[in-house]
């Protein structure tokens, strides 16, 4: 038995005792990896009856995470398991978990095979800094984002020798651009170039997306904010910050709501600065923090790792 295969059940929760269960090895050979996330009232046997699911049908969990908010009557799961494909034919496994959903009247549950299911498609927007952009281009070309980009949309005209133009012409990825003003956003033709995305990357996309977008659009948008919100929010957020005099600058990456820079935040990442840094390395040191912020929080959102909790927070396991 391999590393991998020895590794056991991990749970963690709030109140809640488990116990370590082994499985039977499965043939590495035929191995393949699954995540489910469960969202659910909370109960007695909820952890019990997701192992045995798995188990029962011969996949062995690596890992799970556990959250029960206190003084909250809600469940929150994350587990990674592997399985035998032939034994436990992917079709079977959704109906599985869909069971287990009724049984507990969950608001979510999703299961997903990366090796298996097609990988999330995006569209990427984005506005003259290209920073965020080409970061997100490379690390696609990397296979470090699993992602299909299918499009970039931007409110910014790029030449054709631009590195980005050339890069998305090698790559077969359109690029459109859609001059916006004041009084046409262009969210039409957006909502058309978008229809068939699972959800949509705002890599410094300097526009407001309307109410009414969100509304017709209906999947989750991704957003990086150069500043550390709930501070700084709006335009120049590093000028804000330095003029403030702070000793830590940041980034923030969250959904978009219709509220300027304060929907739900999925990941955050800072850097310490001093009254030795100007604008310039402020404004660096930011642009090096929001690329690492929004691929890390892009990943684990494709990696199931990002759950709603009340109206404007996450469970991120």
């Amino acid at each position: 038995m391999n590393l991998t295969q020895r590794r056991v059940l991990q749970v963690f929760g709030l109140g809640r005792s488990s116990s370590i269960r082994s499985f039977k090895a499965i043939d590495s050979s035929s191995i393949t990896h699954g995540i489910h996330v469960f969202q659910c009232p909370d109960a007695v046997g909820i952890v019990a009856k997701l192992s045995d699911c798995i188990a029962s049908r011969g996949g062995n969990i690596l890992g799970a995470d556990v959250f029960v908010p206190e003084n909250k009557n809600v469940f929150y799961s994350r587990s990674e398991f592997i399985f035998d494909p032939v034994k436990w034919p992917r079709l079977q496994m959704d109906e599985d978990f869909l069971r287990i959903s009724k049984m507990f009247d969950a608001s979510r549950s999703v299961v997903r095979v990366p090796k298996l299911d097609p990988k999330f498609k995006i569209a990427v927007l984005a506005s003259k800094q290209e920073h965020c952009l080409i970061d997100l281009l490379h690390s696609w070309q990397g296979g470090r984002l699993p992602v299909d980009i299918t499009r970039v949309i931007s409110n910014h005209d790029r030449f054709p020798n631009t590195h980005v133009v050339r890069f998305l012409e090698r790559n077969s990825i359109p690029y459109h651009y859609l001059c916006t003003s004041k009084e046409n956003k262009r969210e039409d033709e957006i909502l058309d170039l978008v229809q068939n995305t699972d959800f949509l990357v705002l890599a410094r996309y300097m526009q407001l997306l309307s109410g009414k977008f969100l509304q017709r659009y209906r999947k989750d948008i991704i957003n990086i904010h150069h500043g550390l919100l709930p501070s700084f929010k709006g335009g120049h957020p590093s000028r804000q910050a330095f003029d403030a005099g702070v000793k830590l600058i940041g980034a923030t990456s969250h959904f978009v709501t219709e509220e300027l820079d304060a929907g739900p935040i999925i990941e955050q990442m800072v850097e310490r600065v001093s009254h030795r840094d100007n604008i310039q390395s402020f404004v660096q040191k930011s642009e090096n923090l929001e690329k690492q912020c929004l691929a890390k929080a892009i990943k684990s959102y494709c990696e199931l790792r990002v759950l709603p909790n009340e109206e404007n927070r996450t469970v991120v396991f």
